[in-house]
């Protein structure tokens, strides 16, 4: 019985030793990939000369999209890397690239919206992805199968981590 039970545990010592090599090489990877976006943005805002602003401002701008939004609901749809959503926002309306006003039911919230001069940001980045998509599966690789699987797993990895913060466990 001992030796059935030892081959039973190296597999399963195994699968766990695997199991944390691909959830610290996917962490590392999700890190990475965000900054390499980061860059990939900073490296069309230099083509085309728009030095204004940053890649975290830009990558907002797009989020911000043709809505009409608070920051706290931007917070909660991106992810911004090493940025402080507020702080973003007053120098993308310092710069004229986002109009803000009170609101009008909660006098405490301010909402945004892009001006034409955010508009071109954000139309500029529609058509950088618009680029990669038309390169994505010829010259990367990557089809819809597989963007369905990462985007899959994606989710769930962020349910996950969602449920770890909001049930403590």
């Amino acid at each position: 019985m001992t030796a059935l039970a030892k081959p039973q545990e190296a597999a399963a010592f195994n699968s766990t030793q695997s199991m944390s090599r691909q959830y610290l090489e996917a962490l590392n990877l999700i890190e990475r990939l965000h900054r390499q976006l980061l860059d990939v943005i900073k490296d069309e805002l230099d083509r085309k000369d728009e030095r204004d602003i940053n890649s975290v401002q830009a990558l907002l701008l797009f989020n911000v999209g043709d809505q009409e939004l608070t920051a706290g609901e931007l917070r909660t749809r991106g992810h911004y890397l090493g940025s402080n959503v507020s702080y973003n926002l007053k120098k993308l309306v310092e710069e004229g690239y986002v109009h803000h006003e009170r609101s009008e039911s909660d006098r405490r919230s301010v909402l945004v919206r892009l001006t034409r001069k955010g508009e071109a940001v954000r139309d500029m980045l529609r058509g950088l992805f618009e680029r990669h998509l038309g390169a994505l599966e010829p010259v990367g690789n990557v089809g819809l199968p597989e963007l369905e699987a990462v985007n899959s797993s994606l989710r769930r990895l962020e349910r996950f981590w969602i449920d770890q913060i909001r049930f403590r466990l």
